[in-house]
């Protein structure tokens, strides 16, 4: 299957008025002139239940979002985010509803900054975020899991080597 294609459904449901023509919601967010262009989507708790399948993170990332930031994640939904470019960052349930009621009134202007690990309004406001050291490097680096296990080749083999010194019954070639 394809990884591209998907954004229709995104949230079709309130982005259209009827499934049939398409016909886009005026009264939807994402359908407003000021957050059509959005990267950072505001969302609620649990954000992605019912989201186990890596279509509604490419979904997202085809829409154009970089980052989400919620009270919590449905944790599949969150690894196929970071597999997918997307930076799920979890903030408290108050801090959520803070930036989400600034950015009701004011000029989006969010950024999230990996390197630092927060969300920078443009008026200074900040909020520390933790994500766990994996997801960071994969997300700053453009990796998946294949690609981070090989940064670690060589501990491997090297590992393997003491293995295979101190158990060598447990391998059954010169060259396993």
């Amino acid at each position: 299957m394809a990884k591209t294609g998907l954004t229709e459904g995104l949230f079709a449901g309130w982005r259209y008025v009827s499934m049939d023509g398409r016909d886009p919601n005026p009264d939807f967010v994402l359908n407003t002139p000021r957050y059509a262009q959005a990267q950072i989507l505001v969302a609620g708790a649990n954000f992605g239940c019912g989201s186990s399948r890596e279509h509604a993170a490419w979904a997202l990332a085809e829409y154009g979002f970089r980052a989400i930031i919620a009270p919590s994640f449905n944790p599949i939904f969150r690894n196929n985010c970071i597999l997918n470019g997307i930076v799920p960052v979890v903030l408290p349930a108050d801090q959520v509803a803070e930036i989400a009621a600034v950015l009701a009134f004011a000029a989006p202007t969010l950024t999230v900054d990996l390197t630092a690990c927060d969300v920078r309004r443009a008026d200074g406001a900040t909020w520390p975020f933790v994500i766990d050291a994996e997801a960071r490097e994969m997300l700053l680096e453009g990796m998946d899991s294949i690609a981070l296990t090989l940064k670690l080749a060589h501990r491997i083999h090297t590992l393997r080597d003491i293995d295979r010194t101190a158990r060598p019954w447990v391998y059954l070639s010169a060259a396993s």
